[in-house]
């Protein structure tokens, strides 16, 4: 068996602390802390219709209607679309449908993504509006529990806070714990 001479092994010693020192800097070493306003939750704007590019847009501030179509590609066509209600801020989980009216008219509807959708950017649903089968999409709410939910709102004419449902039947403190993270109740 031959060895390494000692010119190959301080060649390889070196090699070696190339790589760690590599590694630190990859994965351990931030020469400063974010800024707070780094931290800022992903604002999510779904973008339908008359643009170029649909789909689900993400903004790292409150973007305005003429952002969210502008990230989505622009209009398809030119056409006319009323802007003066443009610098209102979107709030995050809120779908936008491009509509043709007519050749040279746009409409925009203002709307929420649906429930699956939210659900995987972590976004709550709105107790007082999710629908029996939107329940059964959440991890420990099955299609029973979901009509108790539904029944309940009903008998009580809506949710007033997301601790209420701890009146459900079905639901004691540990399941409150573990589902209150996916509702809030908006006003």
């Amino acid at each position: 068996m031959k060895y390494l001479s000692l010119g190959q092994q301080k060649v390889l010693f070196v090699l070696a602390l190339f790589i760690l020192v590599i590694i630190y800097f990859q994965f351990h070493y931030h020469p400063f802390p974010p800024s707070p306003e780094e931290n800022l939750r992903e604002i999510v704007v779904e973008v339908l219709g008359e643009v170029r590019n649909p789909g689900v847009q993400i903004f790292h501030h409150f973007p305005t209607l003429k952002e969210s179509i502008e990230k989505a590609g622009g209009l398809k066509d030119v056409a006319f679309l009323d802007m003066s209600s443009s610098s209102e801020a979107l709030e995050t989980g809120t779908l936008l449908a491009i509509v043709k009216e007519s050749q040279d008219q746009i409409k925009v509807k203002l709307g929420r993504m649906e429930a699956r959708k939210l659900l995987v950017f972590s976004i709550p649903l709105d107790l007082n509006r999710v629908s029996m089968e939107d329940l059964c999409l959440i991890p420990g709410i099955g299609e029973s529990l979901a009509q108790e939910i539904v029944a309940h709102r009903e008998r009580r004419r809506g949710f007033r806070s997301v601790e209420e449902l701890k009146n459900v039947k079905g639901i004691g403190d540990k399941k409150y714990q573990n589902l209150k993270g996916f509702f809030i109740v908006a006003k």
